[in-house]
């Protein structure tokens, strides 16, 4: 490092590189790559669309738990509706039916206990005539049952479950209206495409990159500055960035982020003797109105103490 020397304090110099942010751009959902709308080199915005899969497989998925919600809708209806109307009335007619019989062999019944107990009829006759209508009381009493499930409706455990079961059908069906809306990929950020990776009619497996995409912003300047003048910078600083394809016309910034600890100089910084000194590294946050910063490019960055020096002197006159 080096300073220049000023009235006050001296300038702190330091050299780096730019340091543009990439993402690798990839589809959540596996599938058959049907279009890529950028080229390498090509600018892109934010939200627009980059590419899109064949969505012919998830659209049958989308129809399928369509038509199993419709069903489980269905169903849950169905309970909550309870018995119709006929049903109820089959039931009722049971039990009317059923008490018909049960009449008629309670009747015979006791017809034929006065004839057993004169002799007139043989035991089992009478034997008979009593088991039958035994039977009838209990074919009486199922009907009577019969009739009050139909009257009261389903069970509130059968309605849950049906609520249940329809609530799970929702969520698939938003899962695979997700998967279908997951075969078009947009664009995060605006920038610059880097790679095409894929073309059109490959198989894509989820998360396989499809395009890198340089960032436009935010653009940092990765520079480094020995110990001794740590203590004279400090987040937003103002920073002025020198180029060496336009060394009369600077980029501005300011101190975004100072390293908490020591480091060696990188080897792409600078001279030998420079790269074996102990520095900290700076992050300088840099406008780039004209895009004309690029990924790994040269840059020096001046910082006045000075300059900064009279700001704070000036706000804290005018506060005064």
């Amino acid at each position: 490092m080096q300073a220049a020397t000023q009235e006050d304090e001296p300038l702190i110099i330091a050299y780096g590189n730019i340091d543009v942010r990439q993402v690798n751009l990839a589809f959540r959902v596996e599938g058959r790559l049907q279009e890529l709308v950028f080229e390498e080199g090509d600018a892109i915005k934010r939200g627009e669309l980059v590419g899109t899969l064949d969505p012919v497989t998830f659209e049958a998925e989308v129809d399928l738990r369509k038509a199993e919600l419709a069903a489980a809708r269905a169903g849950l209806q169905r309970l909550e509706a309870g018995y119709r109307p006929q049903e109820i009335a089959i039931a009722r007619a049971a039990v009317t039916e059923r008490e018909a019989t049960l009449a008629t062999f309670q009747a015979e019944f006791e017809r034929r206990q006065a004839l057993v107990n004169d002799g007139a009829i043989s035991k089992q006759s009478f034997d008979d005539i009593q088991a039958r209508r035994d039977e009838a009381q209990a074919r009486l009493q199922s009907a009577r049952e019969e009739l009050a499930l139909r009257l009261e409706g389903y069970r509130q455990e059968d309605i849950a479950q049906a609520q249940a079961q329809m609530a799970s059908r929702e969520a698939q069906l938003t899962i695979a209206r997700t998967r279908l809306e997951d075969t078009k990929l947009y664009a995060p950020t605006s920038g610059t495409v880097l790679t095409r990776v894929l073309e059109p009619g490959s198989i894509v497996r989820a998360g396989e990159t499809v395009l890198t995409v340089s960032l436009a912003d935010p653009v940092w300047a990765r520079v480094y500055i020995p110990e001794q003048d740590l203590g004279r910078i400090h987040p937003g600083m103002k920073a002025l960035i020198y180029t060496d394809s336009r060394p009369d016309h600077p980029y501005k910034g300011q101190v975004g982020f100072i390293s908490p600890k020591a480091e060696f100089t990188p080897k792409n910084v600078e001279t030998p003797e420079l790269r074996t000194r102990l520095v900290y590294r700076l992050r300088v946050v840099v406008d780039n109105p004209d895009g004309g910063l690029r990924q790994g490019m040269p840059v020096t960055v001046k910082l006045n103490p000075n300059q900064d020096d009279s700001a704070r002197r000036t706000t804290m006159h005018q506060e005064d």
